[in-house]
């Protein structure tokens, strides 16, 4: 029976993952058109879900506005761990309030992970992690409704507060599963004045068993997401299927130009200390510095906050901060001392003080070449061309990528919008996305190998 085993658990594998039987073009657009043919995956339920999904701090003008930790999130978490047990998942929510949904392996290996975050920024879109989330819970249905065993245990997840908006802290629940969030992040507060620690009681948790949230590295032989690009890079080549290269790590500081608040009418200008015009200098300083060395690095400036404010009041204080991304944590570093020295020129002629502390920093990650690879030919299996190409987006697969390899799937996102109601992406392009994470996920349970030093692919 072992020897009837080897052979045959590979062959039915094969027939599984072979391509559609209607000839398509290499074409992307052709290709999306004809992918739906063969797959494994049910595009119309799992549009269902997404739709359901979307009622969930609905906005009148569309899109939704469900951050993490909030009331609209609490209630779509508990739709999404219903659907989770309906699947036959044994669905449990650690200590930073992730939700796991496990499906048994055949044998006794490390577990494979999938999933996204179903939280959004304020007034954003329906698509924004919510298709890598449903993609996984519909990779597991049909793993069920095609009663095919997996070697590995799977599980999907669903990521705690991945936007971060409320308590300025990004990846949440992934940080937490990585190890590189501790205790004191629970001290944040909210616009309301509730801590994190209030807010992981409400979702029925112990903030005292925080840390237990931690994964520890070799217990999960790898982890896969699904996501929109974000940008238009898959849509304008008319690609169906992005092979991420790596993600970008996001530094975050905030900035604060202190002058002092006097008269607008009274006070000559050459004896003004006015925060703003030395805070508008350091904003164009910023881009110039990134803008400075050839590549794909961006940084931002995304507010002001201009004390006391007033149209005949000389600026005293400015708060600004500055998000620095890029896939070399060394680059990043470079151009924040540039600016950092230009910040100082521009203080000291404003005869003001500019002062940086840093707020967050979320490393690069690299994704896994065996996962690239899996990833390609789950895509040529289905009849879809691929493009690899960076994300610039932060995501939890990049804290992930701290206890085990990690791969990521982009499907297009039309006009390359996101973060805003006008996000959207075909319903055939997220079944695309979702059936490629299916025959990824067979395809690295049938070539992953245990190694001494973790996880690694299979000769």
């Amino acid at each position: 029976m072992k020897d009837l085993r080897r052979w045959l658990y590979p062959l039915l594998l094969a027939v599984l993952l072979l391509p559609p039987m209607v000839q398509t073009s290499a074409q992307g657009e052709k290709q999306s058109q004809g992918a739906l043919r063969g797959f494994q995956v049910n595009s119309q339920r799992l549009q269902q879900t997404l739709d359901k999904l979307s009622e969930f701090g609905r906005n009148p003008e569309g899109g939704v506005t469900r951050l993490g930790f909030s009331e609209a999130d609490m209630a779509a978490r508990e739709y999404v761990m219903g659907l989770m047990r309906q699947a036959g998942l044994a669905v449990r929510v650690d200590p930073a309030g992730n939700i796991f949904g496990r499906r048994p392996g055949t044998e006794n290996l490390p577990v494979l992970l999938f999933g996204s975050h179903i939280d959004s920024v304020p007034h954003g879109g329906n698509f924004d992690g919510d298709v890598g989330s449903l993609g996984a819970l519909e990779v597991m249905r049909a793993l069920n409704e095609h009663k095919v065993a997996t070697r590995h245990p799977l599980e999907m997840v669903v990521w705690s507060n991945e936007e971060g908006h409320h308590f300025g802290k990004g990846l949440f629940g992934s940080g937490a599963a990585a190890g590189v969030l501790g205790p004191g992040i629970l001290e944040r507060r909210d616009e309301q004045g509730v801590s994190l620690a209030d807010w992981l009681r409400r979702y029925g948790q112990d903030p005292a068993r925080f840390t237990e949230a931690r994964i520890r590295p070799g217990s999960v032989a790898g982890y896969l997401e699904l996501h929109i690009e974000q940008g238009a890079v898959l849509e304008e080549t008319r690609i169906p299927i992005g092979v991420v290269q790596g993600i970008v790590g996001i530094n975050w500081w905030t900035c604060v130009a202190t002058g002092f608040a006097n008269h607008a009418g009274t006070t000559p200008m050459n004896r003004r200390q006015d925060a703003l015009a030395a805070a508008a200098r350091a904003v164009l300083a910023v881009r110039e510095e990134v803008r400075a060395e050839p590549s794909r690095q961006v940084g931002t400036v995304g507010y002001m906050r201009v004390e006391p404010g007033a149209r005949n009041i000389i600026p005293g204080r400015v708060e600004f901060p500055v998000e620095l991304r890029d896939l070399e944590a060394a680059k990043v570093e470079r151009i924040w001392a540039r600016i950092r020295e230009r910040f100082a020129t521009i203080a000291r002629e404003e005869n003001v003080e500019i002062e940086c502390v840093p707020l967050a920093a979320d490393q690069p990650a690299r994704t896994d070449p065996v996962f690239q690879q899996a990833i390609r030919e789950a895509a040529q299996a289905a009849g879809l061309a691929t493009r690899d190409l960076p994300s610039g987006a932060g995501h939890d697969a990049q804290n992930a990528s701290r206890f085990a390899p990690m791969g990521m799937i982009f499907v297009p996102s039309r006009g390359g919008i996101s973060h805003s109601p006008r996000e959207f992406t075909p319903p055939e392009e997220v079944a695309n996305g979702v059936e490629v994470l299916y025959r990824s996920v067979l395809l690295l349970d049938a070539g992953l190998k245990r190694t001494e030093g973790g996880i690694a692919g299979a000769n």
